[in-house]
């Protein structure tokens, strides 16, 4: 089966990749012709330098894997694939997308009947080797077509992928995965942050963290990449304790809130990474005002 591959980042160009190493012909565009030319030498990709060069190259009908940033510049994307597309041609958006969004875009193709299908998509830079897993959303006749490269780009073809709902579903599920994500990450954040406060065991976390891969309840592959970040560094010195988000924490805590679901663990993982972003508190010291007034407890002065 043959498919185009829109934004080619380190995600896109590593699904080209899977797709070309599982006998797919991928045709690939990207902003930067850098790697749009990297990966026609190594992995044989046909290149295109135009969207309309893109859909061109492709056997009707057409499937288009979109994977932009959230939000303009993936609506942008699809308004300009609309003129281009034809009846019967599918659109999928692979990317972070807020779930809310893909029932406009479902709605806007639908009137050129281009189908829509949004895949939420996980696996990260080893996607390459391990696969992805992806949670698709969309008409069931659009998915099941699909069905090839979903095959390709999961862990195995009966494995790491599934129809879960109709439009919005793929990318609400990934969503939730996210929220889940942020609090397991901010758990194990704060179990080895205890033992290396622990001074007087001279606790070696690297090693522990190499026990809980084998038996242990908590292992996992978060734990394994945990791992090895501790193999190359136990204090983790070259890294600055500051944490981006993608978005996709803070929409499922709103939606928690939205649907009356506590979500305690999630919600306050999300206002921990927050906090990693703050050089100075004002919280804190505001904290520290009011000891120093009811208690007479010591400040410390800046």
């Amino acid at each position: 089966m043959d498919i185009a591959i829109v934004g080619l980042g380190k995600m896109g160009g590593n699904m080209a990749r899977r797709l070309l190493k599982g006998g797919h012909r991928v045709v690939g565009f990207n902003r930067s012709r850098e790697i749009i030319d990297t990966l026609a030498a190594e992995a044989g990709m046909v290149p295109a330098y135009t969207l309309a060069e893109a859909v061109s190259k492709l056997s009707a009908p057409r499937a288009v894997w979109v994977m932009l940033p959230a939000g303009q510049a993936t609506l942008d994307g699809i308004k300009q694939l609309m003129e281009l597309l034809a009846p019967g041609d599918i659109v999928i958006d692979g990317g972070n997308s807020n779930y809310k969004d893909d029932a406009r875009n479902a709605e806007l193709l639908k009137t050129k009947n281009i189908h829509f299908v949004d895949v939420g998509t996980s696996g990260g830079i080893w996607g390459i080797t391990e696969g992805y897993s992806m949670m698709v959303g969309g008409e069931k006749e659009a998915v099941e077509s699909l069905r090839p490269i979903f095959e390709t780009l999961a862990p195995a073809p009966d494995k790491g992928w599934g129809h879960v709902g109709p439009h919005g579903a793929g990318h609400y599920v990934k969503m939730v995965h996210n929220g889940i994500e942020y609090g397991m990450m901010q758990a194990y954040a704060e179990g080895f942050e205890i033992m290396k406060a622990k001074k007087e065991f001279g606790l070696d976390v690297h090693q522990i963290s190499r026990i809980w891969q084998h038996g242990s309840v908590v292992r996992s592959w978060l734990l394994d990449l945990t791992a090895d970040a501790l193999a190359e560094d136990q204090e983790l010195s070259a890294i600055k304790g500051f944490v981006p988000d993608s978005g996709e924490g803070r929409w499922t805590v709103a939606d928690a809130i939205e649907l009356d679901v506590p979500a305690p663990v999630i919600t306050l993982s999300l206002m921990m990474r927050f906090v990693s972003r703050q050089d100075e508190s004002y919280a804190a010291k505001l904290l520290a005002a009011m000891r120093n007034k009811f208690g007479g407890h010591a400040v410390k002065k800046a």
